[in-house]
């Protein structure tokens, strides 16, 4: 456990690192990878360039400081980054790495106020928080291993089918190469995907895994991401998987991670509401063909998409509709003139406070959603306001939690 003086002396600095912790972050990436850039790897430089993995690490220094006298508080957040770190591989020895430029950068920043002694108080608490990740992220280690099927590191998966599902969205159906059998995984959860790209190197991605469990295969499903332009890395993985990999070639991926999936033991007396912005429809629809097979709970499933043309997997939320404990709605804020006439979706607007007033069983429900920020934004937003606790409320967002929180929190 961590020593009195050292929960003391966090408390105390803990304002100053709020002011600071973005700054501080930014010193700790430049201070890293020109240390040691063979961990570059691990991070994706997509999110370095818009910010947005600076602001995660930022919300999780003042988190953890926060709640350095009650450490309880973190056990999700322990789990989430336990889940991620797993899903890139980070070992033992990478803590020793990011404690030490982590350290140097609070000193850059802080300048003469990180003396010794409160250098020192981060260091330790540093070491105990790394402790505990290192066990949590050993256990989900051994569970990926002993399942049967389950593997470490990385395992070779050929292209078996290659389905567009919209203009800007295509499944990629995956069998393991070498004919052996798939594990078990979690609805809602992500696999991770190693392009060795020959333009330069990346970082693996993470994509939900689009279909129930017990298949022959795993699928994902990709967005097309538009961010091909100088300097900016986004789309450069989901532009090559759309273009470039056929049926039948390989790609490396690492076995199922992610804590975005539902209970073991689901409450049948308890409405479920899915909610699915654009490709966020990949992890819900998992969840709810699970649920499907599981029966009991009353489902609602909610796809927000900008029209028919790009919206996926229409036909399988369609689908979801005709049993009897399940409800479609699909909204469209962008609709072709045909989308109406045609009732290719079931209104025409946005998911807010007044739809999720409206249209779902708010009082009850347990809320799971998934999508781009502002999407997901109005949905935290509005369960709020309508005062759905947090008891009730799941999300999926690989991005900063606070950025979909923030604007509450504050209010």
């Amino acid at each position: 456990m961590l020593s009195p003086k050292t929960i003391e002396i966090v408390k105390q600095i803990t304002p100053l690192v709020a002011a600071n912790a973005e700054t501080v972050t930014r010193r700790f990436y430049q201070l890293v990878f020109a240390g040691n850039p063979e961990v570059q790897a691990y991070f994706n430089q997509a999110h370095q360039h818009s910010g947005g993995q600076q602001r995660a690490l930022a919300g999780a220094i003042c988190a953890y400081f926060a709640n350095i006298d009650n450490l309880g508080a973190l056990g999700p957040a322990v789990n989430l980054i336990a889940h991620k770190h797993c899903s890139l591989g980070i070992q033992p020895e990478h803590y020793p790495i990011v404690g030490k430029h982590l350290l140097a950068a609070i000193k850059d920043v802080m300048g003469d106020a990180a003396t010794d002694e409160i250098i020192g108080a981060v260091a330790e608490a540093y070491g105990f928080l790394a402790e505990v990740c290192i066990q949590r992220e050993a256990e989900i280690y051994r569970q990926q291993r002993e399942t049967v099927g389950g593997w470490n590191g990385y395992r070779k998966f050929v292209v078996d089918r290659k389905i567009p599902e919209s203009d800007i969205v295509t499944s990629f159906y995956l069998r393991p190469a070498d004919g052996g059998p798939l594990p078990s995984f979690e609805p809602g959860q992500y696999v991770t995907v190693r392009v060795d790209h020959p333009r330069t190197p990346t970082s693996p991605r993470n994509y939900s895994l689009s279909d129930a469990p017990g298949n022959t295969h795993f699928r994902i499903s990709v967005k097309r991401e538009p961010g091909l332009v100088e300097g900016a890395p986004d789309g450069l993985i989901s532009n090559y998987l759309h273009d470039v990999v056929q049926v039948g070639d390989e790609l490396q991926m690492g076995p199922p991670c992610g804590e975005f999936t539902l209970p073991s033991q689901f409450a049948t007396d308890r409405p479920v509401v899915l909610l699915a912005g654009g490709i966020g429809v990949t992890p819900l629809l998992s969840m709810a063909k699970a649920l499907v097979k599981q029966g009991g709970a009353p489902i609602q499933f909610v796809h927000a998409a900008r029209n028919s043309r790009v919206q996926a997997l229409a036909g399988e939320i369609r689908a979801l509709g005709e049993h009897a404990n399940v409800s479609t709605h699909i909204i469209y804020d962008d609709p072709l003139e045909t989308d109406v006439s045609e009732r290719r979706c079931d209104s025409v607007g946005t998911v807010g406070t007044d739809f999720l007033r409206d249209r779902t069983p708010y009082q009850q429900a347990s809320f799971y959603f998934c999508g781009p920020k502002p999407f997901m934004q109005s949905v935290y937003a509005g369960l709020k306001e309508l005062g759905v606790g947090d008891d009730r409320i799941s999300f999926e967002f690989f991005g900063p939690r606070q950025d979909i929180t923030a604007a509450v929190s504050a209010a």
